[in-house]
């Protein structure tokens, strides 16, 4: 397997569109290279995996892997731990290196695979953190992180560094309940909602997500609509990386290229307010 350290291509040009969607386009290719983005629920089977995929490969970051159960990225981009003699993560944590990302060549992100053993071999959050800065710095890229369900060190950590942390979220009575217990947890930190697998949503769901961001101030994205055919995918490339994009997948790519921009255009956003 080939690694990369550098990235052939900048994120804003996989995310493409209506460049009015960013207000400073210079300044986002500069944030960018620095951006950390966390996709974290408190309830699993909300979509998180699919969309840090997705992101990661629209921003030509390292995708980096929390979740060690199987069903993970890791086994999605294609990597089975029990094929290989080493777990790359947990030796880099433990013994203080940086890793090298495996490469995803032009169909997937590049990634760091998790490991079963890394519910077990998990440091303290403040010692992890300081370890992905570390990352982010030497690499000079952006970084995705995908998280186990629910909280745990590895997860705040991810959380604590992010620029930006995504919450997928189901129209439905537990994720909705899941959903505001975190947010309360999590106060201050810069949560965008991310309405996902949306098809007819009853009305009184909607209004208890609106409920929920206007009681703690945390927006909500653009939402990305229900695809019986995303579960059901085997190929392991991203959807976002087909040429030409297949008919099919047009609109899910389009609502995930969105969701990219506008993290994007929220870290610039706070970027601006804390330099004040």
């Amino acid at each position: 397997m080939t690694v990369t350290e550098t990235p052939t291509k900048h994120g804003l040009d996989r995310i493409g569109g209506d460049p009015t969607m960013l207000s400073d386009p210079p300044a986002a290719r500069q944030l960018v290279e620095q951006l950390i983005v966390t996709v974290a629920a408190w309830k699993g089977g909300v979509g998180k995996t699919e969309l840090a995929k997705e992101l990661a490969w629209l921003l030509d970051a390292v995708l980096i892997d929390f979740d060690w159960d199987h069903g993970n990225a890791t086994r999605a981009w294609g990597y089975r731990h029990e094929a290989r003699t080493n777990a790359p993560l947990i030796d880099a944590v433990l013994n203080g290196r940086t890793p090298r990302p495996l490469s995803g060549g032009a169909a997937r992100p590049d990634l760091v695979p998790c490991h079963p053993d890394w519910v077990h071999n998990q440091p303290e959050s403040e010692q992890l953190a300081a370890q992905i800065q570390r990352w982010s710095a030497e690499w000079r890229r952006p970084i995705v992180l995908d998280t186990h369900p629910g909280g745990g060190e590895a997860t705040y950590a991810a959380i604590g560094v992010a620029n930006v942390i995504l919450v997928p979220v189901l129209l439905e009575t537990r994720p909705l309940e899941a959903l505001e217990g975190m947010v309360e947890e999590l106060r201050g930190y810069p949560i965008m909602i991310v309405p996902n697998m949306i098809a007819a949503a009853p009305a009184n769901m909607v209004k208890w997500l609106s409920r929920i961001s206007e009681t703690y101030q945390v927006p909500v994205t653009s939402t990305v609509g229900a695809y019986s055919w995303l579960g059901q995918r085997q190929l392991r490339m991203a959807v976002s990386a087909r040429t030409p994009i297949p008919a099919r997948s047009r609109t899910y790519v389009d609502e995930v290229k969105t969701i990219a921009a506008e993290a994007i255009e929220f870290a610039l956003r706070n970027q601006k307010e804390e330099s004040r």
